[in-house]
């Protein structure tokens, strides 16, 4: 059932320290709010989702809400470097960041197979690649009915998925345009979900 909140309510109602946390948007879709208000309620211990973290995951990992990334890509196009990302890495500050780092095809592949309730997604583009054997999300398989070899890419389930959209009716219907990215499936995949938004439409 949808309902209406403050932001801060939200997050203080959804979110928990240690939560498998999709913040996904791309561009203007980046919830940038959301993300501050997890900093200003203080989270820790949070095991971030996100196809490219960039300034908000920066901004995240910098006040020690962050203990593990998941991720395809990460980086600030246009900027530079993440300088908070790199110091956690590097020197431990301000905490330690255990780093999972995926493709986008698994990341997107692993909240499709999320939103779809089943166990893993295929894909051929792992296949060649010594990726299963270093990356836990990743398996060879042989597919039963061509018998060609493939690569299983585990499901992710977040805790709490959160995506920044421009319109909300009353009822909790959600208009967004733009570059949507994989907000649709991050959204799917998690137990519980929280949508920004710009305007409230009747």
């Amino acid at each position: 059932m949808s309902r209406i909140v403050r932001l801060d309510e939200g997050i203080r109602e959804l979110l928990f320290d240690g939560a498998k946390l999709a913040l996904e948007g791309f561009s203007h879709l980046v919830p940038f709010a959301a993300g501050h208000e997890i900093i200003r309620q203080g989270f820790k211990d949070l095991k971030l989702y996100r196809m490219a973290p960039d300034i908000i995951g920066d901004q995240m990992i910098g006040m020690g809400c962050i203990s593990e990334l998941n991720f395809g890509w990460s980086g600030n196009p246009g900027v530079g470097s993440l300088h908070r990302f790199r110091d956690a890495v590097e020197n431990e500050f301000p905490t330690k960041l255990l780093l999972r780092e995926r493709t986008h095809a698994g990341m997107a592949a692993g909240f499709s197979a999320g939103a779809a309730n089943i166990p893993f997604s295929v894909v051929r583009g792992h296949t060649g690649t010594d990726l299963s054997k270093i990356a836990e999300y990743a398996k060879n398989i042989t597919c039963p009915f061509t018998g060609e070899n493939l690569t299983a890419i585990e499901a992710i389930r977040p805790d709490v998925g959160i995506i920044h959209a421009q319109q909300v009716d009353r009822k909790g219907n959600v208009h967004l345009w733009g570059l949507t990215g994989i907000q649709k499936e991050a959204i799917y995949s998690s137990k519980r979900n929280l949508v920004t938004v710009e305007e409230l439409v009747e």
